[in-house]
């Protein structure tokens, strides 16, 4: 069976949650990954009313739209973040962020995320896809010098602050995906692995794979899907266009705005940027990933209300489910 395309709606956050379904179900998505921003989803109104619950489906069911997954990437960023300042106020609910001292906004983002789990089980979902935020992005230069124990202390400050929260995804038969991206306690290959490490591997655990952020870093997606088969909870189809060249450009973005061109690169259209999309589908086959394969509409030179709309059947086209049948058992003769 065909593994359902996904518009994830967190570029969309702008718009009412039911206008953003009306126009994925219009362009032929089978669902959304429900951003919980905007008007989206909102999980305190979940916890504490099972009609919001019941309204949200209720939506769902009148655009012929499936969901199988939310996301809270703002509210994780904050769990583990130093500093804690302005920009986390800008994008974190005001039950959160409270009064703004960093150690209350932490804790107010742990019991969130714990209450994230308890929503998506309300909603009927298994997966919640988010960030984690990290107490040593600050020292990636490692200029002054970071002593090993600084970043071994960032790992340990991650498990502490996770391990609970994941105590209560086990509770409600939920699992986080953590989004390896730039700003995180996982960001590439060899920090996704201390991350796993520092949890003792819990299943609770596991990864949403996006191609594009490992592009613009030279991280190979596809070694990295084989590499962490067994925690591949999710899938966002996301492209890069690398730009680097006439020794100008380079892959740290120089504090350039999104879409400028003097960044180096950028997120690009899916399936027309720099992403080996027919060898990453042949991994996810070859290791068994049945989950929806979500697109994150993010390209800077394109209108959304287009790119979006030809974005499902690029996908389409490039998601191809594996064979039928093996090899071996297709030319098979009875003995």
């Amino acid at each position: 069976m065909p593994r359902p395309i996904t518009l994830f709606t967190g570029q969309w956050a702008d718009l009412p949650f039911e206008e953003v379904c009306s126009l994925a179900s219009k362009w032929g998505y089978d669902g959304v990954e429900i951003a919980c921003s905007g008007d989206h989803f909102d999980v305190q109104q979940a916890i504490d009313d099972d009609g919001y619950i019941a309204g949200r489906h209720e939506i769902l069911r009148k655009h012929d739209l499936q969901v199988f997954a939310i996301s809270n990437h703002l509210v994780g960023q904050a769990i583990c973040d130093d500093p804690i300042d302005f920009r986390h106020q800008a994008i974190l609910p005001s039950r959160v962020w409270g009064d703004g001292d960093p150690e209350g906004v932490r804790q107010r983002a742990a019991e969130d995320m714990k209450n994230t789990a308890r929503a998506a089980a309300k909603l009927g979902v298994k997966t919640v896809i988010g960030f984690t935020g990290s107490s040593i992005w600050q020292y990636v230069a490692m200029f002054p010098p970071v002593p090993a124990e600084r970043i071994e202390a960032g790992y340990k400050d991650f498990a502490d602050r996770w391990n609970p929260i994941l105590d209560v995804f086990d509770e409600v038969g939920v699992r986080f995906a953590h989004e390896v991206h730039p700003s995180e306690i996982a960001y590439d290959y060899w920090t996704t692995q201390l991350t796993l490490e520092a949890i003792g591997h819990r299943e609770a655990f596991g990864l949403n794979w996006d191609p594009s952020h490992m592009v613009w870093q030279d991280i190979d997606p596809v070694a990295f899907l084989w590499d962490f088969k067994d925690r591949i909870y999710h899938v966002d189809c996301k492209d890069t266009r690398m730009r680097v060249g006439g020794g100008r450009n380079g892959r740290l973005g120089s504090h350039l705005p999104w879409g400028d061109p003097r960044r180096g690169w950028d997120f690009y259209s899916t399936g027309h940027g720099d992403v080996k999309w027919e060898d990453c589908f042949r991994v996810l086959n070859a290791i068994g990933y049945e989950g929806p394969i979500s697109v994150e509409w993010e390209d800077a030179g394109m209108d959304r209300l287009v790119g979006a709309a030809e974005a499902v059947d690029v996908i389409r086209n490039l998601a191809f489910d594996p064979p039928a049948a093996s090899f071996d058992a297709a030319f098979a003769t009875d003995k």
